[in-house]
């Protein structure tokens, strides 16, 4: 009973989305007072369905690219020919968090055009850290008897990591992929100020217009899929550290 009443919010939130999204002039009245002399209440200059669906095909590309490359980074930097690597992989993936994603756009732009790349680019930087070293943790803190039962009977080091380590990593691997993605749903609204179709768009259209309508409807779709992104991304986690638990 206590799963269904906490699985009823999620489900709420959901539904609200999906109706906003569908038909959103049914929360014009909700967004009305929010207008001035009679400015829209709803998001006209495009499709809010559209935009949030390439707004999620971008988090989506960069967060896989991020994955990826910090998970084989990962790995790298905790086999024995690879730990030398260590300290440069840090700093690789450092470039993302210490460098501004704005910044990354300015820089970026000149070399690849506006539109989608340059967004893709900083969503990718922005990415690795929290999915590298989550990796790098659940790889260093797979219990050493655990290896040792492996060697044992005759597994390989690719079997090792294939079938052992990265299968009990995998819930602190996850909960990095997990805090990327929110990051990089928030973090790509940015990318309308390069021309990337994302929901940043409903929100700029509101700045320069002073529509506070626009500005709030734009920023509670991109926390309400993020909250769900992020609560089905932990319920996930939570499934497989089970599994992993045995």
């Amino acid at each position: 009973m206590t799963r269904v009443w906490s699985f009823l919010p999620r489900m709420a939130l959901l539904a609200f989305l999906i109706a906003f999204l569908w038909h959103p002039a049914w929360f014009a009245g909700l967004l009305r007072p929010l207008t001035e002399n009679g400015a829209p209440p709803i998001y006209d200059q495009g499709s809010l369905a559209l935009l949030t669906l390439d707004h999620l095909a971008i988090v989506a590309v960069a967060t896989l690219a991020a994955s990826l490359i910090a998970i084989a980074l990962a790995v790298l930097v905790t086999r024995p020919s690879g730990r030398e690597f260590l300290p440069l992989a840090r700093s690789l993936v450092n470039i993302g968090q210490t460098v501004p994603p704005v910044a990354v756009l300015a820089l970026a732009v000149p070399m690849t055009g506006f539109g989608e790349k340059p967004t893709l680019i900083a969503l990718f930087l922005y990415g690795l850290l929290p999915i590298f070293e989550n990796t790098l943790t659940g790889l260093s803190t797979v219990p050493a008897n655990v290896m040792e039962a492996a060697r044992g009977v005759g597994m390989t080091g690719r079997q090792r990591l294939w079938q052992v380590e990265l299968p009990l990593a995998a819930p602190i691997i996850l909960a990095g992929i997990r805090l990327s993605v929110v990051i990089s749903m928030a973090t790509a609204t940015i990318g309308s100020t390069v021309a990337a179709s994302t929901l940043g768009a409903v929100i700029i259209a509101g700045l320069t217009s002073n529509n506070l309508a626009f500005i709030v409807q734009g920023g509670v779709i991109v926390g309400v899929i993020a909250i769900l992104i992020f609560d089905a991304l932990r319920g996930l986690e939570t499934l497989l550290a089970r599994r992993a638990g045995g």
